[in-house]
């Protein structure tokens, strides 16, 4: 953007469309992050499981995502966007039954396992559908505020998860509530008006559209993804087990439901501070900015060994993600032409899970084998490693290979 661009009269950015879909994802991440940091406590309580085995079943659900987030960018680039939001929505609400069925760790393994194709297909096709309602000139502020109900629903509802837990007892009660919020947002996206642009695109395509890889993962989109996958590991091993660590170790029961409210309100006020240099066109200053706060973070965790270290990290990881990660996912964005949009947004999306996945995976087994501080270090490591990659090559090829 020019400097008169602030001067200019922009078209509204909440509009009924956008609002609603905003919504919507919100009440994706809240449902799906309300059981997250209770299920290694329920699969202790309710199974015996150890550490590693708990990595390896909650790890699980990243499979099943990933595979399906390589075929939901170009399913969503090609076929009717209500049907593939609404139809994976609902799969992914009524998942959440299956937890109260299962009686099992097998059968518990499989319902987690098999959420996370639902799951993956939801997020690309519902944040395609919000660049789609977005006015073009405030699409990249619209990420940013779009990405603010990711991380609200992520760092809200553990915390109300967590305090059910505590006053309820009832990992049942949790569950239904989870199923509840899933199917509001539903209900929700059947009433937004869709736009005619997969048409469009479909149109202007026709028949030289070639499926490639491409069309599954954004190719020039390699550095910033494996970056980004290295950035969400340490955050994979943080957010499943604070719980679990803080009771343990730090002997604090509440501890956890107070770090991501902390981290809540920390990712409220970088998302609002970062909007206007978003909508100046500014990515590549706000990834800058939010990398560097969020590795004095993980730093924190690894080396400060209480409370007070625990609740630091959550301030810094808020200010710095809430930075970052709507600027890394206007990179994808503007790496892929508009006939893309889907693609960009499942190679983002595959890139976090798969940094989390193994996050929770690897830190199982650093839990089991080393101990927690032995996994808080492994996790600063893998970030420090993601921001010197950063700077050493994704900087500059963003802004040679950019289209917008």
């Amino acid at each position: 953007m020019n400097e008169d661009s602030e001067t200019k009269i922009l078209p509204r950015l909440w509009n009924a469309n956008y609002t609603k879909v905003w919504s919507a994802n919100f009440m994706i991440f809240f449902s799906f992050m309300l059981v997250m940091p209770l299920l290694p406590l329920y699969m202790t309580d309710e199974f015996g499981a150890g550490k590693h085995t708990i990595g390896v079943v909650l790890s699980g659900y990243t499979v099943t995502a990933l595979f399906a987030r390589l075929f939901s960018g170009y399913i969503v680039d090609t076929f009717n966007r209500r049907n593939v939001l609404l139809l994976s929505y609902g799969l992914f609400a009524c998942f959440f039954l299956g937890y109260l069925i299962g009686g099992s760790m097998i059968l518990f393994a499989i319902v987690r396992t098999l959420h996370g194709a639902p799951f993956g297909a939801t997020t690309v096709s519902n944040s395609t559908v919000a660049i789609d309602v977005l006015p073009s000139e405030r699409r990249a502020e619209g990420i940013g505020y779009y990405g603010l109900a990711n991380n609200l629903g992520t760092a809200i509802s553990p915390t109300i998860g967590l305090f059910l837990y505590e006053a309820i007892g009832s990992f049942q009660i949790i569950f239904l509530l989870s199923f509840l919020m899933a199917a509001m947002g539903v209900f929700i996206n059947s009433t937004v008006k869709f736009p005619d642009y997969g048409k469009k695109v479909k149109k202007e395509v026709g028949e030289k559209q070639v499926v490639g890889m491409d069309r599954f993962f954004l190719k020039k989109g390699w550095g910033v993804g494996l970056m980004l996958a290295a950035l969400a590991f340490p955050y994979g091993i943080i957010s499943t087990y604070i719980a679990i660590y803080a009771k343990e170790v730090l002997g604090v029961t509440k501890g956890a439901g107070v770090y991501f409210l902390m981290l809540s309100v920390c990712l409220m006020l970088s998302r609002l501070t970062g909007g206007k240099s978003l909508r100046e066109g500014r990515v590549v200053h706000n990834a800058t900015m939010g990398m560097c706060i969020s590795i004095f973070g993980y730093l924190c965790f690894a080396s400060l060994h209480s409370f007070w270290g625990v609740m630091l990290n959550a301030v810094l990881l808020g200010l710095g993600n809430g930075h970052m990660m709507p600027a890394i996912q206007n990179m994808f964005v503007n790496l892929a032409p508009n006939n893309r949009r889907g693609t960009a947004n499942a190679s983002f999306l595959t890139s976090w899970d798969l940094g989390v996945g193994l996050g929770v995976f690897v830190g199982g087994v650093a839990v089991e084998l080393s101990g927690y501080y032995a996994a808080f270090w492994i996790a600063f490591l893998m970030n420090a490693i993601g921001v010197l990659f950063y700077f050493s090559y994704v900087k500059n090829d963003y802004v040679k290979n950019k289209l917008r």
